[in-house]
């Protein structure tokens, strides 16, 4: 065994969240919080500093770059540091895109104390930590990999069940609304649905998108 402490970087864009992890983290034997980061820019700057082994990542931080984009500019760096995302994100919207940019583990803020210092020790040692529910949704994607959404039909599906139009959602996208509804077109193929609505029910109880 080692003496030397995990350290950790906690980023979130909230205080009373910060302040929460430090105070379950740092009774914890052998992990130490370094810094913390109240942006994904700033984490994305202090991880480069090299005294950092796992970053706590959240994946919602308002404007600016997002959990997933820090991970993956953090990941992208030779000798980084592992990155643990915690979030109350669970759907496939959030985990797939966070875990492709390289995140060693995923997971959700309303995970008991033990739960999370045993994933930091995981991360941290190089092994992937994942919630329960993110494990168990992962491995349905795995086994039924036709009802995978790429990222731009979970955008366009997304935008959907948020009422927008197919003209609106091409505007907001940048795309002609007959690109849209191609898009759309795939999305009730996988899911074997024939409506706007229909899709966007199927495609929330599996947890494709997030409402």
């Amino acid at each position: 065994m080692t003496d030397t402490p995990i350290r950790l970087l906690l980023a979130d864009d909230h205080p009373v969240v910060r302040a929460g992890l430090r105070a379950v983290l740092e009774t914890e034997p052998g992990m130490l919080v370094v810094a913390e980061a109240a942006t994904a820019e700033e984490a994305v700057a202090r991880a480069a500093a090299g005294d950092i082994d796992v970053v706590l990542m959240d994946l919602q931080f308002g404007k600016g770059m997002s959990g997933a984009e820090a991970t993956a500019a953090i990941a992208a760096r030779t000798e980084a540091p592992r990155v643990l995302i915690v979030t109350t994100y669970d759907s496939d919207a959030d985990t797939l895109p966070a875990i492709e940019a390289g995140a060693t583990g995923y997971l959700l803020k309303d995970a008991p104390p033990e739960h999370l210092a045993d994933a930091v020790r995981t991360a941290a040692a190089g092994r992937t930590a994942l919630a329960p529910a993110v494990a168990d949704r992962l491995m349905n994607r795995l086994r039924t990999p036709g009802t995978t959404l790429t990222p731009r039909e979970t955008e366009v599906l997304a935008l959907v069940a948020d009422g927008l139009s197919n003209q609106a959602v091409g505007r907001r996208l940048h795309l002609t609304e007959g690109t849209v509804k191609s898009h759309l077109a795939r999305v009730y193929a996988k899911l074997d649905v024939d409506s706007r609505t229909a899709a966007v029910a199927t495609a929330t109880s599996l947890g494709l998108i997030r409402r």
